[in-house]
C-alpha cells in the first residue's frame, strides 16, 4: 500500500470517527442543560490534558538531552513531539472557535456532542502522536479524527438548526 493510500484510508477512518462521535453524542449522551459553560469546560478538559502531556514530554526531553537543553533545533523524537504539539495547538484553536457555536446551534443535543468531541479529540491526538512516532503516514488517522469531527459536528449543527 502506498503512502497516499495509507493517508487516504486514515482520512476516511477519521471522517467515520467524526460521524460516530456526533451520533453517539446526539443519541446516547443525554446531559441536562443546567450549565452549558460547565459542559464546555469539561469538553475542553480532555484536549487540555493531552496538550499538557505533550508539553511535559518536550520539557522532559529538553532536560535530559544535552543537544537540545539550550534551545537548539530538535531532532528525532523531540522533533516529532514538537510537530505534534504544534498541530495540537492548531487543532485546539479550531475547536475553540467552532465547538461553542456547534453546541449552541444544537441546543438540546449540543452538550452530548460537544462532550464527545472533547473526549474524541484526546483519543485522536494520542493516535496521532503514536502514529507519527511509528511512521509519519500513520498519523493521518489521528489528524483526521481530530479535524473532521469538528467539521462534521458543525455541519450537523447547522443542518439541525435550519430543520428545527
Amino acid at each position: 500500500m502506498s503512502k497516499r493510500q495509507k493517508i487516504l484510508l486514515g482520512m476516511l477512518a477519521g471522517v467515520l470517527w467524526g460521524v460516530a462521535l456526533v451520533g453517539v453524542g446526539t443519541a446516547y449522551v443525554n446531559i441536562p442543560i443546567f450549565s452549558y459553560t460547565w459542559i464546555l469546560a469539561l469538553a475542553f478538559l480532555f484536549p487540555g490534558l493531552f496538550l499538557a502531556a505533550v508539553i511535559g514530554r518536550l520539557a522532559q526531553r529538553r532536560f535530559f538531552d544535552d543537544a537540545i537543553i539550550d534551545g537548539e533545533p530538535r531532532t528525532g523524537g523531540a522533533e516529532v513531539d514538537q510537530r505534534v504539539l504544534q498541530n495540537t495547538v492548531e487543532q485546539l484553536v479550531l475547536a475553540l472557535a467552532l465547538w461553542p457555536a456547534t453546541g449552541y446551534l444544537l441546543a438540546v443535543e449540543g452538550p452530548g456532542v460537544v462532550l464527545m468531541l472533547g473526549l474524541g479529540f484526546a483519543v485522536a491526538r494520542v493516535a496521532f502522536w503514536i502514529g507519527y512516532h511509528i511512521s509519519p503516514p500513520l498519523r493521518a488517522f489521528g489528524f483526521a479524527a481530530t479535524f473532521y469531527p469538528t467539521l462534521v459536528a458543525l455541519g450537523w449543527a447547522i443542518l439541525w438548526w435550519f430543520v428545527n
